[in-house]
């Protein structure tokens, strides 16, 4: 584990374990690097170097009260892979992660980035729009952030439900993943996860996908109550040239975690193919 500090002093913190092929590890709003554990023990097992950072705001990061959008979140990843000096690696987002994959792999320097995988992600763009019809309304992220304003500690405890699927019926709630959730989220900037809302809402990545030539992975679970699957994981899957598309019939949005066994040999199985 480590840190670098970006050109505007931010530091980030990052973990590097294992050597071998890399993988790099991209979190969802508003956790951590600590979200990716299912997937860095497996893969370290696997004989792969992993490496998972705390976005600029996030968990260990420093909590910024600027640069909380897309580009700079990519500058810094530029700045982290530089550092690193990652060659040919395995790019994995979840979530707000994945746009992040999608504007860094979309700009990445050649033989830097092997292979891309969105997993649960906000692209091509969440916002309802004119020409993003099927988008969600701004109201849907104006509550998001009036929330988190007035009382961001029972908001933390609340998303993670529809997060799991653990709202639907019949299902067991796992109070340590909403323990867990929740630790991630406050230990994070209530200012950098406020503005972050219009960095995962607002941003379009329709262009990024269309510049993505790398072999590219969009897996997606049907029962997606955050990011839902119409108007994400199917129209990047269109946009992106020759991706695979992989569907979960039920899996919600956090099915890193909660199906961790059927997405980890999914995701070997496309890095190793």
């Amino acid at each position: 584990m480590g840190t670098i500090t970006t050109a505007d002093g931010t530091s980030l913190f990052y973990k590097d374990w294992g050597a071998g092929p890399a993988i790099m590890f991209h979190h969802g709003w508003p956790l951590s690097a600590d979200d990716w554990d299912a997937q860095m023990l497996f893969f370290l097992e696997k004989g792969f170097r992993v490496i998972a950072h705390d976005r600029r705001g996030h968990g260990r990061s420093t909590q910024t009260a600027t640069g909380n959008d897309m580009d700079t979140y990519v500058a810094d990843v530029v700045a982290l892979t530089d550092a690193l000096d990652l060659k040919d690696a395995v790019h994995v987002g979840h979530s707000t992660g994945g746009g992040e994959v999608a504007r860094y792999v979309a700009q990445a320097k050649p033989g830097r980035v092997s292979k891309a995988v969105l997993v649960s992600a906000v692209p091509p763009i969440m916002l309802k729009t004119e020409a993003n019809p099927g988008g969600l309304p701004i109201e849907v992220f104006d509550g998001f952030r009036a929330q988190l304003a007035a009382n961001r500690a029972q908001f933390y405890r609340e998303v993670p439900m529809p997060f799991y699927g653990f709202n639907r019926p019949g299902a067991s709630v796992l109070d340590g993943v909403v323990d867990n959730w929740w630790r991630q989220g406050m230990i994070g900037g209530a200012k950098a996860h406020y503005d972050c809302i219009k960095a995962f809402s607002e941003t379009d990545f329709t262009e990024d996908l269309k510049k993505i030539t790398v072999p590219t992975l969009v897996m997606h679970g049907d029962d997606d109550q955050i990011v839902p699957i119409a108007d994400a994981g199917l129209l990047s899957a269109k946009l992106i040239p020759n991706a695979q598309l992989k569907v979960y019939p039920g899996y919600p949005h956090g099915m890193l975690t909660v199906h961790a066994d059927v997405l980890n040999p999914d995701l070997l199985a496309f890095i190793q193919g």
